[in-house]
């Protein structure tokens, strides 16, 4: 525990210093930025910003990508709250309460609070995940048949939670994301699964694909179904110019 505490307090020197900080500050706002953008999560984020850190030093680097990773992850919720579209998986949760609050007319209350909440839960998990980081990878390793059977119990239960008032609609979306999710190479046994003997399958259907098609296709498509078109308004002409003007010219 104390090499671990020593450790950490070397890390902070290292973290803290203001040409490491003037990187976490850049990393984080272009990771804002890009993350905004539907489809692009934090991995693929990084990958597009890697060049960046080539003439960086290696610990100035890992902090600008921590700053890109957590600036990705919160901007998803920005397009999530505003247009209905996650940027990425872990925003979906994002879009079912927050795109209905911007609807409401809160969109900002919704955005600061997705903010505050991404700091308050970044912070925390990094604190716990410090300390037991050991712990958790022990743990992980006692885990056998009956445990990942628990765990998929209570993803399918988690699930149930935000079906919606149809549930028909829930499960039947519930078994095409299966369905989609087992489309390429078992990873078990290398089998091909519902490839239809097409190479391009075998990797299986990229997330941001479903992503997109899903929620930026199905919302556009919606608003343009329940917009109603209307007839141009035109300004007559005396409301732009004052009342004098015309008794000037008669």
């Amino acid at each position: 525990m104390t090499s671990t505490f020593a450790n950490l307090m070397g890390g902070f020197e290292t973290a803290l210093l203001p040409f490491n900080l003037l990187m976490a500050l850049v990393g984080t706002l272009l990771g804002t930025a890009i993350g905004v953008l539907p489809g692009i999560g934090p991995a693929l984020t990084i990958a597009l910003l890697l060049p960046v850190t080539f003439q960086l030093a290696p610990e100035t680097a890992f902090i600008m990508f921590a700053g890109i990773l957590y600036g990705a992850m919160y901007g998803g919720s920005t397009t999530s709250i505003l247009l209905n579209t996650p940027g990425e998986s872990s925003s979906i949760v994002t879009a079912i309460e927050g795109n209905r609050m911007a609807r409401n007319g809160r969109g900002a209350a919704a955005l600061a609070t997705a903010a505050i909440g991404s700091f308050v839960a970044g912070t925390i998990g990094t604190v716990l995940l410090t300390f037991l980081a050991p712990t958790f990878a022990e743990l992980a390793f006692t885990f056998g048949p009956t445990e990942y059977f628990a765990l998929m119990v209570l993803a399918f239960t988690t699930i149930s939670a935000v079906m919606g008032t149809s549930r028909t609609r829930g499960f039947t979306s519930l078994l095409l994301g299966l369905a989609l999710c087992v489309i390429g190479i078992d990873s078990q046994t290398g089998a091909q699964r519902m490839t239809f003997g097409s190479p391009n399958l075998l990797d299986g259907i990229p997330f941001t694909i479903v992503l997109v098609s899903l929620f930026a296709i199905g919302e556009m498509l919606y608003i343009v179904a329940h917009t109603k078109p209307s007839a141009p308004s035109l300004n007559p002409l005396t409301s732009q110019f004052p009342p004098c003007c015309f008794l000037l010219e008669e």
